[in-house]
């Protein structure tokens, strides 16, 4: 059995109040998907889409490739927001997921409309 040595640093999402440990040299997404985490929703996982918008709280990442300006405009990347598979974890990360990730925290029961 292999066991991962990489040294790790923990990212926590404020939405579900979940923290899990990141390798330094992988995204943010991508240790949350090593993890089996759904956390941070998402999608092509090369910086393309813009799913997996956060806003870092606080902490430090390092960038892994460009970053799409049409997801993540200078000023707002300025201001801590990001894409989590672009980044990798410096220091210990606090983020929130922004846009798409406020529907699957909305429970209840939805009714049947009748046609």
């Amino acid at each position: 059995m292999l066991f991962d040595t990489r040294p790790k640093v923990s990212v926590h999402v404020a939405q579900t109040n979940e923290t899990y440990l990141c390798a330094n040299d992988e995204s943010l997404l991508q240790g949350m998907l090593r993890l089996g985490r759904k956390g941070i929703p998402v999608g092509c996982v090369n910086g393309g889409c813009g799913v997996c918008k956060v806003h870092v709280l606080e902490g430090q990442c390092r960038p892994l490739g460009p970053i799409s300006r049409a997801h993540v405009s200078a000023a707002e990347e300025a201001h801590g927001f990001t894409l989590a598979c672009r980044v990798a974890p410096i220091t210990p990360v606090q983020l929130e997921v922004v846009g798409k990730f406020e529907k699957p925290f909305r429970r209840g029961f939805t009714t049947a409309v009748n046609p």
